[in-house]
This record gives structure tokens, C-alpha cells and sequence, in this order.
């Protein structure tokens, strides 16, 4: 059944400003106070003279529902924000939420209900790249808005689709880069589960090891999506004895992975591992005590030190509770509807086309992770981090870059 909620609740934040578009949005404010819908709204959306309806499309439900809860949480709490501190183009964000429940078809199906039924003015949502690919077609087909939170391998680029989180040399090659100066790397064994995402970030990963580093991969393995078993897989490392295990394991399977490397005897103090999956979401999962001493490579983690962080964790904290956390996609995900809603009063226009033509350039200083900036390839300017897990499951920033142009699709890893 579909959840319909208004986003307006008790909670009133301090208020957020966006960055170097702030006069021109200001403009948009004022006009919207007065046009209606027909004025910003010519193609038949779901947009009244009060509410603009907007879709959420992740798990909440199946193996990935470890991963995407924070996404759903943080999306909702941005619409919450935006919505006290007076909406979008003076309109009231109302939500549908759809549970994709962790199948690549009953994403597709969700989207389809949105775009064409409940005609959505946005879609926040998906994880894997597997739904993320699955929905794709019809974005395309119904010229919808999908704003997409999560790191992936890149290669890929739509006219639909925004990426609020790092594609492949954001994330996959300034990692590899780092591990292989920082630890004299020169051996990789490479695993992942079983979808587009973790195979394709590999091909790119042994490319790089292999063309670029001089490394030599001495394993390659993949399992299922919810696989618990790895009994075989710790035994393979042991023997092989790589400088560095390179891991893509992604959902609940992470819980039963790090703990039974442990249970091998495989720690950090004989074995280096960076993981491009495991943020503070999973943390909670595997605990702290397994995964000490690894590696994990991210845009964001909830221990930045900067004062756009610092508010962003006590907001989330003051409405989900205190113990809850906040992992890179989840601030990705948090990042969508303020950058659709910078978009969308730039472009005077809830249209999607108008939306998409304001997208590149609109900067966003508020952002937890520090600074982004939508570049015209629809991804964003990002840093790369890497941070060490510590035994309460918190991580260590050891590396930040530069900002980083997005580059989706990198000569010579196609």
C-alpha cells in the first residue's frame, strides 16, 4: 500500500542556505509565491496550487534494506526541512513511498506506478546499480527525474538521471591509487557480489592494477546477493596471501563476510582490506570488532569535521534517535532533494526538462560532505576519503583529496 504523507512535521532546523545561486533562487521564490500551477507546471504533473508530489523508490524491505533505510530516512528528512522552511516554488512536498524490496523487477514496476500513474515531479531512489539499470528505461521512456545516491562504476549517463554520489575514478582508481603508494601494494585479490556494480567496478579496478599500477590480481570472486557463506573464500585468501583484499560485497551479506574473516584469522594486523561498500549503515550490522584496523573508501562519513556535518548529524540524530547513523549514501541521499529543489527555483518550473537544462552549475555550500557542485555530465564534484574502522565501528578519515571533476566514463577502463 502506498505511504502518502505530507512532509511538513514538528521538525524546524536551523535554517540551510544554498550557495553561490542564492540570489537567483531568492528571485524564483518570490515569483512562485504568486504563479500557479499551470505556470510551473505544463506537462501534466502532480503539482497543485499548494503541493508538489514527488516519489521515494528504495528497499525497504530484503537484503538491501541494510543499506537503503538511511537513504529513505535521509530524503525524508531533507523534504522535512525544505518543506518548514516554506517548500519549493512555495508548494508543500508530498511523498509516495514505494518499497522496492531488495528485486530488480518490482523496482521497475514501482517506477512505472510513479512516473505514469501518480505523476511524480521527482523519484528519489534505488541503490544497486542492478535497480538503478532496471528503472532506467522507463525514466527515459516517461521523462522522469531520478535522483540516484549511491556510488557506482560509472560508464553511464542520462539526460534523466542526477548522481549525487562518486562514480569510478572518484571512488574505485583514487582509492586503488592511495592503497598502492600508502601500503607498496603490488598484489590484489578482488571480490564482490554477483551484480553490475561489483563486476564492472572490478573490471575497472583490475584494469587499473594491471595497466596502470603494475599490480598483478591473483583472485577473483563473486557471490550471490544475501550469500552467508565464505568459509571457501577465507580459505582462497589465506593462500594466496595478496597485499590487499579489494572488496565489493554489498547488503546483509557483509554481516556473515567480516565475521567470518575474523573467525579465519583474517585481521588487520596480517592482512590489508579496503572496502568500496561498507559505511556507518553496515557498521551496525557487522560491528565494530570485526572490521578493525580495515579500510574503507567514501565521499563521506559521519566523524567529518566541518560545521555543515556537525549540524546535519544533530538533525538527523534529533529525529531518528540517538544511536542511529549516517552513512555515505545516506548523505548522498540527503543531498537530492535540495539539489532538485536549488534546480527547480532556478528553472522557475517544476517541468522536467527546465529542471534538467538548470542542473549544471547549481552548487551546494550546505552540504554535509562540504561542497558539491552538478557538473554538466549530471554527477557530481566530490572528494575521495578514505578512513580506517576502529573497534566502535566509527571511522578515521587517513586520506582526503582534492576535489575530483567527474568522469563517468574514463578512457581505456570502457
Amino acid at each position: 500500500m502506498d505511504s502518502r504523507v505530507t512532509g511538513a512535521k514538528r521538525f524546524l532546523p536551523r535554517r540551510l542556505t544554498l550557495g553561490a545561486a542564492a540570489l537567483s533562487l531568492l528571485a524564483a521564490s518570490v515569483f512562485s509565491q504568486t504563479a500557479a500551477a499551470d505556470d510551473v507546471n505544463t506537462t501534466g504533473l502532480a503539482i497543485t496550487d499548494t503541493t508538489v508530489t514527488v516519489g521515494q523508490l528504495h528497499s525497504a524491505t530484503g537484503t538491501m534494506a541494510i543499506s537503503e533505510t538511511g537513504s529513505i530516512q535521509a530524503e525524508r528528512l531533507a523534504i522535512d526541512q525544505i518543506n518548514a522552511s516554506g517548500g519549493i516554488l512555495g508548494r508543500q512536498i508530498k511523498v509516495i513511498q514505494e518499497d522496492g524490496a531488495s528485486d530488480w523487477p518490482t523496482f521497475a514496476e514501482k517506477a512505472k506506478k510513479l512516473l505514469e500513474s501518480d505523476k511524480v515531479a521527482a523519484v528519489f531512489g534505488c541503490w544497486t546499480s542492478a535497480s538503478r539499470k532496471a528503472v532506467l528505461p522507463i525514466f527515459e521512456k516517461d521523462n522522469g527525474l531520478l535522483y540516484y545516491p549511491t556510488f557506482y562504476e560509472g560508464l553511464e549517463q542520462s539526460k534523466n538521471v542526477i548522481y549525487t554520489g562518486q562514480e569510478a575514478t572518484q571512488q574505485i582508481l583514487a582509492s586503488l591509487d592511495w592503497i598502492a603508494k600508502e601500503k607498496g601494494a603490488k598484489t590484489f585479490y578482488l571480490l564482490g557480489s554477483d551484480y553490475i556494480w561489483p563486476r564492472t567496478s572490478m573490471k575497472i579496478a583490475r584494469k587499473h592494477i594491471e595497466n596502470v599500477l603494475g599490480g598483478k590480481v591473483v583472485g577473483e570472486e563473486y557471490y550471490p546477493l544475501g550469500n552467508t557463506q565464505f568459509g571457501s573464500l577465507t580459505n582462497k585468501i589465506k593462500l594466496k596471501k595478496p597485499d590487499v583484499v579489494f572488496a565489493a560485497v554489498v547488503g546483509g551479506s557483509n554481516v556473515a563476510f567480516y565475521k567470518q574473516l575474523k573467525a579465519a584469522g583474517i585481521t588487520a594486523d596480517k592482512q590489508t582490506l579496503l572496502t568500496l561498500s561498507v559505511t556507518e549503515d553496515e557498521m551496525l550490522g557487522i560491528g565494530g570488532e570485526n572490521m578493525k584496523g580495515f579500510y574503507s573508501s567514501m565521499k563521506y562519513f559521519q566523524t567529518l569535521d566541518n560545521p555543515n556535518n556537525k549540524k546535519f548529524v544533530e538533525e538527523f540524530k534529533a529525529k531518528y534517535g540517538k544511536d542511529s547513523v549516517i552513512g555515505d549514501v545516506t548523505q548522498a541521499g540527503y543531498l537530492g532533494p535540495w539539489l532538485w529543489k536549488a534546480a527547480v527555483e532556478k528553472a522557475g518550473s517544476f517541468d522536467v526538462d527546465k529542471v534538467v537544462a538548470a542542473s549544471p552549475g547549481i552548487e551546494l555550500t550546505t552540504a554535509p560532505e562540504g561542497y558539491v557542485k552538478v557538473h554538466d555530465n549530471h554527477h557530481l564534484w566530490s572528494k575521495a576519503r578514505i578512513a580506517e574502522i576502529q573497534a566502535d565501528g566509527t571511522f578515521k578519515v587517513v586520506h582526503e583529496s582534492e576535489l575530483i571533476e567527474p568522469n563517468p566514463f574514463p578512457k581505456g577502463y570502457q
